[in-house]
Parts: structure tokens; sequence; C-alpha cells
């Protein structure tokens, strides 16, 4: 149990601890104020209470759950590592993190080993270190966070959207725009569930692509595009 005495007053309760809690998220503020494991002179508080000066405020964190995974000697590329991150090329193939009956051969395996006891806990007992992910048989760079405080910080600029993510695809057949956007809804096919397709109760997904290069064959034509995937909630028209 944390007690925190206010120095200052009529500010929201999230954006305080947010001020003051540096190893403290805004979502995992969030997520103890729901549980009600966040208190303010021992009453529980919405996130929008206004502190005032002298309030007594009480933070319960559960203690991390001992992680079960073992490290594992996997080839990693790594291409850049200090003493609070490292960046890593997954290769396709490679699984990020465990999952349910999947608890070895995964990337989060082969940093375990490579980091030893240096990695962010924020990501829960199976995702260690994990700030984001690539599909399976997805290539790219990921981060990886060796310590909480660097976790969150590399996790408020992704949600921010200060971490610019641009992918490589090479697609079937020849795309005759240089430049385009597709704005179509995107959810589980109702033909095979393992793949994703244009349906109409999908979600909004905006997609921007340049072509790159083209590339004919005497069995098969092929485009090289450049692609950024548009995440923001209400993007322009």
């Amino acid at each position: 149990m944390k007690k925190i005495i206010v120095d200052e007053e009529k500010i929201r309760l999230d954006s305080y601890l947010a001020k003051k809690e540096e190893n403290l998220s805004r979502s995992m503020i969030q997520k103890l104020l729901e549980e009600q494991k966040i208190t303010v002179n021992g009453k529980v508080e919405k996130a929008s209470y206004k502190v005032q000066l002298q309030d007594e405020i009480q933070i319960e964190i559960d203690p991390p759950k001992e992680v079960k995974l073992k490290p594992q000697e996997i080839p990693l590329e790594i291409v850049y590592e200090d003493e609070n991150m490292l960046v890593v090329n997954k290769q396709k193939g490679l699984v990020v993190h465990p999952g349910n009956g999947n608890l070895d051969g995964t990337l989060v395996n082969a940093i375990m080993a490579h980091c030893k006891e240096s990695l962010s806990g924020i990501g829960g007992e199976l995702r260690p270190g994990i700030v984001h992910r690539l599909d399976k048989d997805t290539s790219g760079l990921l981060m990886i966070a060796k310590n909480d405080k660097t976790h969150i910080a590399l996790s408020e600029q992704i949600k921010n959207r200060k971490v610019k993510k641009t992918y490589l695809a090479l697609v079937r057949g020849i795309i005759a725009e240089e430049e385009a956007t597709i704005h179509m809804p995107i959810g589980r096919s109702t033909k095979d569930r393992k793949k994703m397709a244009v349906t109409k109760k999908g979600k909004e997904a905006i997609t921007h692509f340049k072509v790159l290069n083209r590339y004919t064959t005497s069995k098969a034509s092929y485009t090289l595009l450049e692609v950024k995937i548009d995440t923001r909630k209400n993007p322009p028209n």
C-alpha cells in the first residue's frame, strides 16, 4: 500500500497521479481506479475528483506474479540496445509472446535469455518488456522495454502517435495507382476465421499506400508498397 499526501489542489485525481507517479501509466491508473484500489481519505473517488491540499491518497498495487516462462537461447537480430531498451528485428515465423498452450519458442523467451533480470513487468506475466507486437508471419522492428519507466514512456508515445510505423508489403498483381488510401471496415472473415476481410460488421480501418516498384515475370506480377496505417480515431476526410 502506497500513501501520497496531496500538495496541490483543484486537479483531477487521475491527472495528479499521472504527474506524481512516473511508474504508473495513465491506463494503469484508470484500471486501479476502476478496481477501487485507489482511495482518497479512505473513500473511493472517481477519476474526475478534484484533489485538495492534504488529501491522503492510498494506492494498492498487487505484487507482480512470478514469471513462469523459461529463457531460451533463440537467435536475435538486435539493431540497438542501451540500459533502458533494445530494438529487435523480428524474423518471420516467430511469435512475439506466449499464449495458452504456447509457452516457449517465442520472442519473449528469447529476450528473457538475452536480458536476464532486466525486463519491465508492466506487460504482465506472459509479456515482460513487450510494448507493441507484430504478427507471427510479419518481420520488422520491435521495441523492448528493460524497465517499467521506459515501458510507460514508450507506451505513451505510441498512444499519442509520436511513434511512426511504416510497413513494406509485396502484393500479387500490378496496382495502377501511384498512391491511394483504402478506407474500409475490417473484421474476421466469415469464410475463414483465421483471416481478416472487408466486412460490414468490421471496425473502421484506414490504410495509406504508395507504390515503390512494380515487377513482372513470366509467371506473375507484383507490386512493392510502402504502407502506413492510420490509427487516429477521427481521421480527416
